[in-house]
């Protein structure tokens, strides 16, 4: 039986169906206000759904409502104290997103040694792995775009234009984006530098990853659909009844 791997996020839910053997087949994407259909994995033989949300109660229950169409009861994961070969070193374990444990897990399982994650989309998360295993903590700041809309919202003459990054902007649609660029790589060089492992890789994920890419000066690697990944192995491997 395959099984259908559902990441909502803030602005937009990802599907995956995945085989019994691990073969990743359907991938794609719709947003959080739309309807939600999954009549496109009928007769697919689903076995189960996994699911990651992030985006509130009005969500999760569009997405069993989807599911009860289909058959299936979803699973939705939370962060647990440890799971996958992951330790949660949260204050609190259980309020740690299910979307950043996810990725934490699947890349642990990429990588195997300490590592920042970062996640690029609404908000950005920067997240740390020790050699370990061991979730040590992670940064919450704006996205970029939010960074933008945030100042647009608040100030009278700023307005969000069609920007493009340069190091010494000369306009102010340049200037939004160049210092919610600059602002973001500064946040993740930073925690690199506290992360103080030599050589240790920096993931990056999600819509906003390209932006951050050409100007970053670490070991990064671009992985996309981390949080799609993680529940995949935690559908395998996450001791869940």
């Amino acid at each position: 039986m395959s099984s259908l791997l559902i990441d909502a996020g803030n602005t937009r839910i990802k599907f995956a169906l995945v085989s019994e053997d691990g073969v990743w087949s359907v991938v794609h994407a719709t947003s959080t206000d739309g309807k939600l259909d999954l009549s496109v994995f009928a007769g697919c033989g689903i076995g189960a759904v996994w699911v990651s949300n992030v985006a509130g109660e009005a969500v999760a229950q569009k997405i069993v409502s989807a599911c009860d169409l289909v058959g299936v009861t979803p699973r939705f994961i939370k962060a647990e104290v440890c799971q996958c070969g992951v330790r949660n070193g949260y204050a609190r374990p259980e309020q740690l997103g299910c979307d950043r444990w996810a990725s934490l897990i699947a890349a642990w399982h990429r990588v195997g040694r300490a590592c920042l994650v970062v996640g690029c989309g609404t908000a950005t998360t920067i997240d740390a792995l020790s050699d370990s295993g061991e979730f040590m903590g992670g940064l919450i700041l704006p996205g970029i775009e939010l960074m933008q809309r945030s100042l647009s919202s608040a100030t009278a003459n700023l307005r969000i234009g069609e920007g493009k990054y340069a190091t010494f902007p000369d306009n102010t649609a340049d200037a939004l984006q160049s210092g919610a660029i600059q602002a973001t790589c500064g946040a993740i060089q930073r925690q690199y530098t506290l992360l103080n492992a030599v050589g240790a890789p920096v993931l990056l994920s999600g819509g906003a990853a390209g932006w951050l890419l050409p100007h970053l000066n670490l070991p990064l690697q671009r992985v996309d659909d981390m949080v799609l990944q993680g529940l995949q192995l935690i559908s395998r491997m996450g001791n869940y009844e």
